[in-house]
């Protein structure tokens, strides 16, 4: 599989809601994930995060992938995404986002996520 087709599994399985197990599958032992809320490093501080964040999710309602790129000698994969949730508190959203991972080995150890917080 190329880094795009592993990035657009992701997201497949995303889509499923099957986050976690995208995560156990793709991401090392040592990532770090970046975002405007903060930074993560380690798997298990990692997934602790994605957790906490399905914690929040009270339904799903679908996902989109927009746009997809790599750089499969780099190492680099871009994605655009939007998921349509609703949260605990009723508030539903549309979450947009872009997402630029680094790969080594067949894993990502570093992702940073734009959105507007």
């Amino acid at each position: 599989m190329t880094l795009r087709e592993k990035t657009q599994d992701i997201y497949n399985l995303i889509g499923e809601g099957k986050l976690l197990d995208a995560f156990d599958k793709y991401y090392g032992e040592n990532v770090v994930i970046t975002e405007p809320r903060g930074t993560w490093k380690g798997k298990a501080e990692c997934r602790k995060h994605e957790e906490e964040f399905l914690g929040m999710i009270k339904e799903f309602h679908g996902m989109k992938v927009s746009a997809i790129t790599s750089d499969e000698e780099g190492g680099v994969v871009m994605h655009e995404t939007s998921m349509d949730v609703t949260f605990q508190d009723g508030n539903r959203v549309n979450m947009e986002q872009v997402g630029v991972q680094k790969w080594e080995d067949g894993k990502i150890v570093h992702e940073r996520f734009y959105y507007q917080g």
